[in-house]
């Protein structure tokens, strides 16, 4: 076989199973939890603003998670490994333990777990894609969170029939196979998270006083596309059940949401690296406020599933796009940066359940919360658009000088 072929196969065969890593990681250790809320209200076992407490818990956890990847020097395909196996036990464990200090203390550690598999997922998977030469196979690495969502989605939508404790113990068994089919992809080792995250080619970078300026904006910023989102990803199957009483739909949303998210990264992906960073998260920022908006302007099949869509397209590539642009601003040096973007994103999926829950508790709606979150991202938008306009001077200056 030629040199050519084998890094091809080589490229698809680390993005795939990058690509599983993520579903596992995100779609089953983190947001399972989205299609079982519903699941666990009905059986008694918590109540909404409960619900809302375990799901900050999980995000503080992925917030610990991304704060202490910088700090970690051990290899990033080891760190996967135990970040999988670490999750596969903890589905489990939400099965086989009862009571609301275990179901925190599991999701706040499952939520240490995803942060810590994405990025070394990441990092070594990005890594392997530079040395095979495929770098547009990452968006294939970021399609598995969708591909984990609509599944889980999907098959939480049979929980109701299997009970909550064999639900969770399902999910570990699932994760659990997918783990054996992908273990030996990562026999090939990988750079600590700090060199992996950097690897790839630099981009160019900012002049050092804008470069400090739009580093600011770029952590403040993405911290509102984490508050704005989570509130819907947290309780889309009750906000819908809320709004359809008896419909069969509402399980449905959430699979739809996922699956509009592996589009959605296979086409960031592609996006012209010419193309401003700052406008593509403003346009992702303004289809995710006008897809939160529609849960609450249009609360039927078609304004949900439409919201659905609009909410998980760009969910990923916000990702991509403010990761890009962190590389803009510190070239292979961006390591720290990203990491700070994704803390600033982690307080803003903290503060948006533990601000939702217990306000639709109180009033039995969820219609304050989602406006204000659609608001969130709406000012996130303009604010980005702004940043891009401000610039353009400078830019303009540097090129007549």
């Amino acid at each position: 076989m030629s040199s050519i072929g084998r890094d091809s196969r080589g490229a698809w065969r680390a993005a795939l199973a990058c690509m599983v890593t993520l579903a596992v990681a995100m779609g089953l250790g983190r947001f399972a939890f989205t299609p079982m809320l519903p699941v666990m209200l009905h059986e008694g076992h918590i109540d909404l603003q409960g619900g809302g407490l375990l799901a900050s818990l999980n995000y503080l956890g992925y917030f610990v998670g991304a704060l202490s990847c910088a700090a970690i020097r051990v290899p990033a395909a080891t760190m996967v490994r135990a970040g999988l196996v670490a999750t596969a036990v903890l589905l489990l464990g939400m099965g086989l333990l009862h009571g609301f200090t275990a179901w925190g203390a599991i999701r706040t550690a499952a939520g240490v777990m995803s942060a810590w598999t994405f990025v070394f997922a990441s990092g070594w998977g990005l890594r392997r894609l530079a040395e095979t030469g495929a770098p547009a196979l990452g968006g294939v690495i970021y399609s598995g969170p969708g591909i984990g969502i609509a599944a889980t989605g999907l098959l939480g939508g049979l929980a109701a029939r299997w009970g909550a404790d064999a639900a969770w113990i399902g999910f570990g068994i699932v994760a659990l196979v997918l783990i054996a089919v992908i273990w030996r992809v990562f026999d090939d080792g990988a750079a600590p998270a700090a060199q992996a995250a950097g690897a790839g080619t630099p981009g160019p970078t900012a002049a050092p006083h804008a470069g400090r300026s739009d580093a600011r904006w770029l952590v403040g910023l993405y911290g509102l596309a984490g508050f704005g989102y989570i509130i819907t990803a947290t309780f889309l199957p009750v906000i819908a059940r809320q709004a359809l009483p008896g419909s069969p739909w509402p399980d449905l949303f959430w699979p739809l949401f996922g699956l509009a998210v592996i589009p959605g990264a296979l086409i960031g992906a592609r996006a012209p690296t010419h193309w401003d960073n700052r406008l593509l998260l403003a346009a992702a920022y303004a289809m995710q406020a006008v897809g939160v908006l529609l849960s609450v302007a249009w609360p039927t099949i078609t304004g949900f599933a439409l919201g659905s869509l609009l909410l998980g397209l760009p969910f990923t590539a916000i990702t991509l796009f403010a990761v890009r642009d962190a590389r803009r601003l510190r070239g292979n040096a961006a390591a720290g940066l990203i990491g700070y973007a994704t803390a600033s994103y982690g307080i803003g999926q903290i503060l948006g359940p533990l601000f939702a829950a217990p306000l639709a508790q109180r009033t039995g709606s969820f219609a304050v919360p989602l406006l204000v979150a659609a608001a969130v991202l709406a000012l996130g938008a303009l604010l980005f658009a702004w940043v891009w306009r401000r610039a353009q001077p400078i830019r303009t200056a540097q090129a007549v000088s």
